[in-house]
């Protein structure tokens, strides 16, 4: 077997296909974001703007986070030199979990390493908990979440997005008795449109379903005190458990779940995924309880940021680019093939300093290929103009099409 054959033509498809993923050298700037430094490959620097940044509020440069890492750092040293059950719980990490049981009023919480861990961790785990349970999972949840129901050996059933009405026929086919999960989320990323919450949750009360929500992209975002979309909608109480992330609007690192004290300490107790990884560094739990605490009273801050991406929208359909608007803050850009997607990334980069990834299959479905800014409450006037103007230039130069696409 030539090992190395098959390692070249795996890599020469995505190459052909125009999906080949490269990345560049960032050096975020402290204190300067979203301004950083490309630092290229013949070793020149370049100064971009960050444009598809996921620190959706640049709370990783505030200064209560960074002085809350600062005190944890000087007080523990590096790591937390183990995992929760072998020396690795600290206060730092019990602060954290009050404080997101508190953001989310929920009995408990449950921090990992990642959201991505969070969600496979717990949706593999619960067949455990609830032998014979059915998931129903909306065709496009995270791959996370994916990830997490196919490796859980349970019965699973794939809804057609946000289709109420298909969730009920197969909720109605399953037998009564058996237990049942509902998985989706309240905002999916790469579209920006919203989970039709309480629609699922009358549902899961009619058939006696638990619910289960990914808020990754809505919290510290959405809310009167960042608690997600479901808060934000007076519905946080009707979802069993809540998964969100720290390394978004939170600016730090790490994921988590919220639920009851009961099905905290269970998935504690039972997900390998949690009970075989270290525990996230207590400086960064810290930083994040500092995050979390400060974002749920700062609303000026999440205004700010919806203002950002309301007037980056009514730009960008001025210029007749056809964007996806379902009214959150994320502003995907429809490219509609790969090789032209990494074109325009590259010539944004290159001629005009600005930085944003482009978005490919398997993230999006082929033919769909976008560039998906994400403007923050610092991202200013200038860097907005310069924005418009650079895209409005490169869509006419490659001759791209301009019509608007409907949310």
């Amino acid at each position: 077997m030539d090992y190395n054959a098959k390692l070249d033509a795996a890599l020469q498809s995505l190459h052909d296909e125009g999906r080949y993923r490269t990345f560049i050298d960032i050096e975020r700037e402290k204190g300067n974001f979203p301004h950083a430094v490309w630092r290229k490959p013949d070793g020149s620097k370049q100064p971009v703007t960050v444009w598809c940044g996921n620190d959706y509020l640049g709370m990783g440069q505030m200064d209560p986070v960074l002085s809350a890492m600062h005190e944890a750092l000087d007080a523990t040293g590096a790591g937390s030199g183990g995992t929760r059950n072998i020396s690795g719980t600290t206060v730092y990490h019990k602060r954290l979990e009050a404080e997101l049981a508190d953001l989310h009023r929920k009995e408990d919480a449950l921090i990992f390493t990642s959201a991505y861990i969070a969600n496979d961790a717990t949706l593999s785990t619960l067949p455990k908990l609830f032998p014979g349970l059915i998931i129903y999972s909306d065709a496009l949840n995270h791959a996370s979440m994916i990830e997490g129901v196919r490796r859980n050996g349970g019965a699973k059933r794939i809804f057609r997005h946000n289709d109420v009405e298909h969730l009920r026929e197969l909720l109605e086919a399953d037998d009564p008795d058996a237990p049942k999960l509902i998985a989706f989320e309240s905002i999916y990323s790469m579209d920006g449109d919203f989970g039709p919450i309480e629609a699922i949750c009358d549902l899961a009360d009619e058939f006696g379903a638990l619910t289960y929500i990914d808020e990754v992209h809505a919290v510290g975002m959405y809310g009167p005190r960042g608690a997600g979309v479901a808060e934000r909608d007076g519905l946080m109480g009707r979802l069993d458990i809540i998964n969100g992330t720290l390394a978004k609007a939170y600016g730090v690192m790490g994921g988590y779940i919220a639920a009851s004290a009961k099905m905290c300490d269970a998935i504690r107790s039972y997900a390998p995924g949690f009970i075989f990884t270290t525990s996230l560094p207590p400086a960064v739990a810290a930083g994040a309880a500092a995050s979390v605490k400060h974002l749920k009273s700062d609303q000026a801050r999440r205004d700010s940021q919806q203002t950002q991406a309301k007037i980056l929208k009514t730009r960008l359909k001025g210029l007749g680019l056809p964007i996806i608007d379902h009214g959150s803050h994320i502003v995907p850009v429809i490219v509609g093939d790969p090789v032209h997607c990494k074109a325009l990334s590259d010539m944004l980069l290159e001629q005009f300093g600005i930085y944003v990834q482009p978005i490919n299959f398997p993230t999006v479905p082929r033919g769909t290929e976008r560039l998906r800014f994400t403007p923050s409450p610092v991202h200013g006037p200038d860097e907005m103009d310069k924005l418009v103007q650079a895209l409005d230039n490169l869509w006419s130069q490659c001759e791209l099409n301009r019509a608007e696409l409907s949310a």
